[in-house]
């Protein structure tokens, strides 16, 4: 049976960039590789089929030989370059290899060498959660706090070494943190167990930190709150999260904002509403009532007669603050038209006798009623 084209193997063009090739590589070996098809004997075929292809686009000189003449190029030594023929066991295992240190490679260091870079670990970022007030919120605060971190050990100075004494390379991996071991078709790479993928080891580790570098410790930061605020603001304190790992960078601290409900306000974005009650006689006369602001001052509002439970008046400005500037919010104050409860006789025969002189002050009350009449003779006709 004839040899099917490499390019048409890999679903790919003459003029694919070596990225659009190892990206059409790694798509068929996923998708034919034989232990995802274990119901398809021509999986392993397909599988093989691709690794062959891709072992020769990869290489830019047997790319140009197989460009120039088909797969006669690796027949009887042509354009072979003395590296094998294409689709021996040896040349899968560096095609596949190439190909998983590009899918798992993030995940154990970064691919070849990744060793090498997590010798000086960075450290972990930190988050603490902060609860405030409606009042701190508003205002903006110095607000000080304790944080439990790991932090540079001062007996080794991060080096986690004692008496200044320098790291040795890790004998088991050679430096690179991590070691690899075939099994089958994969190279499978592992963090290196003796050096835990630092690719270094210490022979004379620090009394104090025990080699780590960095120890347990409390500190207190002071913490800027601007004004405006709210749930879930993130404060970031960069440098403040824990130490790295034998003098790697530190990391960040991350402070999470919970402002907590008020007893008078309720907070919407910029805008705060406060729900005041008055009684059926100031409602219906009207008048001037003192409302709270959330600054600790006072303001005076005017209900106009009439009110019903529901009604809202404004006070511009009186809100919160914009957290990234601009004008603040207002402030709405909601009426609750309270009824009166445990009455006296003398107060229960006035109101019966103001129910009768009223019959014709209130409008909404009427308007339902009539509506209602309207329902029930529609329904018996």
């Amino acid at each position: 049976m004839a040899k099917r084209d490499y390019y048409e193997v890999l679903g790919v063009t003459k003029a694919a960039t070596p990225e659009e090739i190892k990206r059409a590589y790694r798509s068929k070996a996923m998708e034919h590789h034989p232990d995802r098809n274990a119901d398809n004997p021509q999986a392993e075929s397909r599988f093989k089929e691709a690794n062959e292809a891709y072992e020769v686009l990869k290489d830019a000189e047997k790319k140009a030989a197989y460009d120039r003449f088909g797969h006669a190029a690796f027949e009887g030594g042509m354009g072979g370059g003395g590296r094998g023929r294409p689709g021996q066991q040896g040349d899968f295992t560096s095609a596949f290899s190439d190909v998983f240190d590009d899918l798992f490679g993030d995940f154990m260091g970064g691919g070849r060498g990744g060793g090498n870079r997590q010798r000086a670990s960075r450290g972990s970022d930190l988050r603490y959660n902060l609860r405030i007030t409606l009042e701190d919120a508003f205002r903006g605060m110095q607000k000080t706090i304790n944080v439990p971190s790991a932090v540079s050990c001062t007996g080794c100075n991060g080096t986690g070494a004692e008496g200044g004494s320098e790291p040795v390379t890790c004998p088991t991996c050679s430096g690179m943190g991590k070691v690899r071991a075939q099994q089958g078709f994969f190279t499978v790479e592992r963090t290196c167990p003796t050096c835990s993928g630092l690719g270094q080891i210490i022979k004379n580790p620090c009394d104090v930190c025990h080699g780590q570098g960095r120890v347990e410790r409390d500190r207190a930061l002071s913490v800027n709150i601007p004004p405006g605020v709210e749930t879930g603001t993130r404060i970031r304190l960069a440098g403040e999260g824990e130490a790295g790992m034998r003098g790697g960078p530190t990391g960040d601290l991350y402070i999470f904002l919970e402002v907590a409900e008020h007893a008078l306000f309720q907070r919407d974005g910029i805008n705060l509403f406060c729900r005041v009650p008055v009684s059926m006689a100031s409602a219906a006369l009207g008048g001037d009532i003192e409302v709270p602001t959330i600054d600790g001052g006072r303001s005076r509002v005017k209900i106009p007669s009439g009110s019903q439970s529901g009604r809202q008046m404004r006070l511009r400005h009186k809100g919160m603050p914009a957290l990234r500037g601009g004008p603040s919010g207002d402030m709405f104050i909601e009426l609750a038209v309270e009824t009166p409860v445990n009455l006296t006789s003398r107060q229960k025969d006035l109101l019966r006798e103001f129910d009768k002189l009223s019959e014709d002050n209130h409008p909404e009350a009427s308007s339902f009623f009539s509506k209602v009449k309207g329902f029930w003779d529609g329904m018996k006709s």
